[in-house]
């Protein structure tokens, strides 16, 4: 398919119909609830364990699992399908919403100052590159743990269907 004004240029196919209002209302509700789950997950979690002083290692734990976490997610859902009907709910729900909250931006940066003020200058450089390095590798690592599981998923069903 190519665009009507530019024919040179391809478009990405689009697939269903049009989004409904309604739809539309409940996947903004489906993200405001996974929101408000995720990051009630990560406040019980950042209270819950001790914060000790130099590296901030709750924060780091919690946004390299959340990364890792949403490759999976997302790498599983692309290998099931066009983003969809519930696939489409569960991105926005789990993806942006539970994992939206889970991770989080802001406090990663608070503590970038905070390490910068208290004269960590180098945990104040090394800490946002680690993080950064580290969840891309950890992303990247869940969309090969989903790209195996569909592999085995479907020998499985082809060996199934084989015999």
């Amino acid at each position: 398919m190519t665009h009507p004004h530019h024919p040179a240029h391809p478009t990405v196919p689009t697939t269903g119909a049009p989004m409904g209002r309604r739809e539309h209302l409940m996947l903004i509700g489906l993200v405001l609830v996974g929101g408000a789950l995720g990051t009630s997950a990560r406040f019980a979690l950042e209270h819950a364990l001790a914060r000790p002083a130099g590296w901030p290692w709750v924060t780091f734990a919690i946004n390299v699992v959340g990364s890792c976490a949403l490759g999976l997610l997302l790498g599983g859902l692309a290998g099931r399908g066009a983003d969809e009907g519930p696939r489409r709910a569960v991105r926005l729900g789990c993806g942006t919403g539970v994992l939206g909250g889970f991770t989080t931006y802001s406090t990663f940066v608070l503590e970038v100052q905070r390490l910068g003020d208290d004269g960590e200058r180098l945990l104040a450089v090394a800490y946002p590159l680690a993080s950064v390095v580290v969840g891309v590798l950890a992303a990247v690592l869940g969309l090969v743990l989903a790209d195996r599981l569909h592999r085995r998923a479907r020998a499985r069903r082809a060996q199934g269907t084989v015999a």
